[in-house]
């Protein structure tokens, strides 16, 4: 059986009470917490994330295990916005990107990366989803 990993930093989150991290948490298995080179920003009630070169700007957040990699991709594209039905352009792409474990461990993992102008947006200076929420 093939398995390809997922960086989630937003709404897909373990922890988030919503339908989407309900069903990536049942039909995936959480490997850790960690971190990829990126800018966070506030997009309305969730969030969009960049890559970002400087080793200093991090965002935070969960990576899964997916197993049955088509039917769950096909589900998140469609929630993300992503595919021929959805507008174009996207508000997100999946792309791979290299994710750190909080082990030290790296990762090839898959990431819905913010694909809109963020210059208007407001930063998320912690790189952290969940810290917005606890400041709200």
């Amino acid at each position: 059986m093939n398995s390809e990993y997922l960086f989630v930093y937003g709404t897909l989150l373990k922890d988030f009470n919503s339908d989407m991290a309900h069903f990536l948490a049942t039909h995936s298995e959480f490997v850790g917490t960690g971190y990829f080179n990126g800018r966070l920003y506030e997009v309305d009630w969730y969030p969009g994330a960049i890559t970002s070169e400087n080793p200093s700007e991090k965002v935070y957040g969960h990576i899964f295990k997916i197993f049955d990699t088509k039917m769950i991709f096909e589900v998140l594209d469609t929630y993300e916005g992503i595919g021929e039905t959805s507008e174009y352009p996207n508000e997100y792409t999946r792309t791979l990107i290299k994710a750190t474990l909080e082990t030290g461990e790296c990762l090839k993992t898959w990431v819905y990366m913010y694909n809109q102008p963020f210059q208007h947006l407001k930063r998320i200076d912690s790189g952290d989803f969940f810290s917005l929420e606890e400041n709200a």
